[in-house]
């Protein structure tokens, strides 16, 4: 078996191979691109072939911005398109190419990679753990009331007041500038949210609202007029309204845009598919219980390329020294750090001091952007505290300013 790198020669290849590992037939390209593998980099692919030529499995990247705590923009491969025909699998491609893969993004001096897990059970074992997650929020249109918020709220806070600004209707083929405009300043603030490169909405490619499918879409504007919100929506059938994704610069605006949408006529229910967990907007139903949560899920994938440049990268809240463990079975590596925080920064460097905590490589990806309290992997067993205060200090260093999230497919 070979594993080569792909050119722009090999996109129809290494379309229909990746096709064919899935048991799929590639879709008809609209006018305007609007297929998900529109955006692809054939400099950043792997072919992996027989001797005799025959192409067998697929893997890709794309090149992101991720926003990690402390709102530090670091770039970051999304590794995509992975995939082996059902004829070979279980020979070992699939590892190969992910090893082959890990190093050549070393090489190019990455030191953090990410993915969408098509299986969970994949990609535990090539050093990758979930980092953020979702959930879908479905909402009877006849309980989705939002009730005013209180007067008196203390000064300085971030929770929703009252609105100053304005809802316009448009429809997608309308503002697709508008919607990468206020994307991009939405996921320079929001951990874990990844970039979206123009080429993507140049193309079309990936879901709505990027893709050219047809849309409706709320936008939010300040009261100078400037865009600072959207909602994505499409109406189908039982008299449901789904919204594909919500964008807003803080949560007055989220909740101006979810009276928008729960206000609709001729809808019996309103279904946020990509809906973060912890969000308050459960709590500003009049009802209580007229939100309910559903397809609670892990969404983007972290791995850790080199544990002392990844950890000196982010942003951190609470002062303090670990010791971490860490090993990395894939790559057959194995290191203990000394992590010191101090004034938000952190200073990280090889140590023979006794650990406070063992953990997996796909661990640390797990709790690195904050969206993974390290004492949960501790009662779940996959790390391992030395001490009864290890796992408690370990949750404040590793805690975000908010939970992260990210909307982006790919």
């Amino acid at each position: 078996m070979d594993i080569r790198p792909t050119t722009d020669q090999d996109l129809d290849v290494f379309v229909d191979t990746l096709h064919a590992a899935f048991g799929r037939f590639p879709e008809t390209p609209t006018e305007r691109g609007g297929v998900w593998w529109a955006a692809l980099e054939m400099d950043r692919n792997l072919l992996a072939t027989t001797a005799e030529g025959r192409p067998v499995g697929t893997a890709g990247a794309y090149s992101f911005e991720l926003t990690l705590p402390g709102e530090i923009l670091v770039p970051a491969s999304g590794v995509t398109a992975v995939g082996v025909l059902p004829s070979h699998r279980r020979r070992g491609v699939l590892s190969a190419m992910m090893r082959h893969q890990l190093t050549e993004l070393r090489a190019r001096g990455e030191f953090l990679s990410v993915l969408l897990a098509s299986e969970a059970l994949i990609y535990r074992r090539f050093g990758y753990g979930p980092a953020t997650y979702t959930q879908r929020l479905t909402v009877p249109r006849h309980q989705g009331a939002l009730a005013l918020p209180r007067a008196g709220k203390t000064a300085g806070t971030p929770a929703a007041g009252p609105d100053t600004g304005t809802v316009e209707l448009l429809r997608r083929a309308e503002c697709g500038e508008i919607l990468e405009e206020v994307y991009d300043r939405y996921r320079r603030a929001q951990p874990g949210a990844l970039s979206r490169p123009s080429r993507w909405w140049e193309r079309g490619a990936g879901q709505p609202p990027i893709s050219p499918a047809p849309r409706y879409v709320a936008v939010h504007r300040d009261a100078e007029g400037v865009p600072d919100g959207y909602a994505s929506y499409s109406l189908a059938e039982p008299n449901t309204l789904t919204v594909d994704e919500t964008v807003a610069a803080d949560d007055a605006v989220f909740a101006a845009l979810a009276r928008f949408v729960l206000g609709h006529d001729l809808v019996a229910q309103v279904v946020f598919k990509h809906f973060p967990p912890a969000h308050p907007l459960r709590w500003q139903f009049a009802d209580f219980r007229a939100g309910e949560v559903s397809g609670d899920t892990d969404w983007l994938w972290v791995r850790l390329l080199d544990v002392p440049r990844a950890l000196t990268a982010r942003g951190w809240f609470t002062d303090g020294e670990l010791v971490l463990d860490v090993d990395d079975p894939f790559l057959g590596e194995h290191g203990r750090y000394l992590l010191t925080v101090r004034d938000g920064e952190a200073d990280c460097v090889p140590t023979d001091r006794e650990p406070d905590l063992s953990l997996d490589v796909s661990d640390l990806g797990s709790v690195y952007l904050g969206g993974t309290a390290p004492s949960t992997l501790v009662r779940a067993g996959h790390i391992r505290a030395h001490h009864p205060g290890a796992a408690t200090l370990a949750d404040a260093l590793f805690r975000a300013e908010r939970p992260p999230h990210c909307l982006h497919w790919f």
